[in-house]
C-alpha cells in the first residue's frame, strides 16, 4: 500500500528513514533468515490509514528476534516547519494488547522507497486489526483512533465486534473490562455509520 493521500510526506519520510536503517542493519544477515518483517500498530499504522494523527513514536514488533541499530530517531519539519521528532519505541510489546491471532497475516505490506522488502517487509496492521488493537488499553486517544477508522469506512461495527470477540478468545484472565471496551467501540463505529 502507499500511505493514505493525506499522509504528512515530511513524516512518512522520516518513518522510511527509521526502517531503512533497520534494514541497512540486516545487510549481513544469511539471506534464508530473510526478510524480516515489521509489523507496524499504534498511531503510525493509522497516519498510514488515514493522514490522521502524527505520532511521535513507532509501535512494532518484529517476525524475528533482531538486534537493532542504535540510531531509529529522525528529527524533521512538518508542513508547518515545525521540529518534530519520530522514533522507534523500544519498549513496544503486542503481548498486552488485544491481537488477533491472524493480525500479521492479514496485515498490509506498505512500499516505501529505497526499503528492499526482500530485507525488511514493512506491513500496518490492517484498518480493523489496528482497532482492536486499540482496545486492551482503550484510552481516550483510542477511542479517537477508531472514530477516525470508522469516518473513513475503513471499518464495520459487525466486523469490528467479531474480529475482537475472536481476538478475545485467547485473552487469559478477567476480560469483563475489555468487552465493555469492545461494546463501547462498537457503539462509536455504529454512530459513525448512522452519519
Amino acid at each position: 500500500m502507499r500511505p493514505d493521500k493525506h499522509a504528512q510526506p515530511e513524516y512518512v519520510g522520516a518513518f522510511r528513514e527509521i526502517a531503512l536503517r533497520i534494514a541497512n542493519s540486516l545487510s549481513a544477515v544469511s539471506r534464508r533468515s530473510l526478510p524480516v518483517r515489521m509489523y507496524v500498530a499504534g498511531g503510525a499504522a493509522l497516519h498510514f490509514h488515514t493522514g490522521e494523527r502524527v505520532s511521535r513514536d513507532i509501535d512494532a514488533a518484529f517476525s524475528r528476534r533482531i538486534a537493532l541499530p542504535e540510531n531509529l530517531e529522525v528529527a524533521y519539519r512538518d508542513a508547518d516547519g515545525a521540529a518534530r521528532l519520530l522514533y522507534l519505541d523500544r519498549q513496544y510489546s503486542d503481548t498486552l494488547g488485544l491481537m488477533h491471532e491472524d493480525a500479521y497475516d492479514d496485515s498490509v505490506p506498505v512500499s516505501l522507497p529505497g526499503v528492499n522488502a526482500q530485507v525488511l517487509d514493512v506491513r500496518v496492521l490492517s484498518p480493523l486489526d489496528l482497532a482492536v488493537s486499540k482496545l486492551g488499553r482503550f484510552a481516550s486517544q483510542d477511542r479517537d483512533d477508531i472514530a477516525s477508522l470508522a469516518r473513513r469506512k475503513l471499518i464495520g461495527s459487525g466486523s469490528l465486534r467479531r474480529r475482537a470477540s475472536e481476538a478475545l478468545v485467547a485473552y487469559v484472565g478477567d476480560t469483563a473490562r475489555v468487552q465493555a471496551s469492545i461494546d463501547i467501540a462498537v457503539r462509536i463505529v455504529e454512530d459513525r455509520e448512522r452519519r
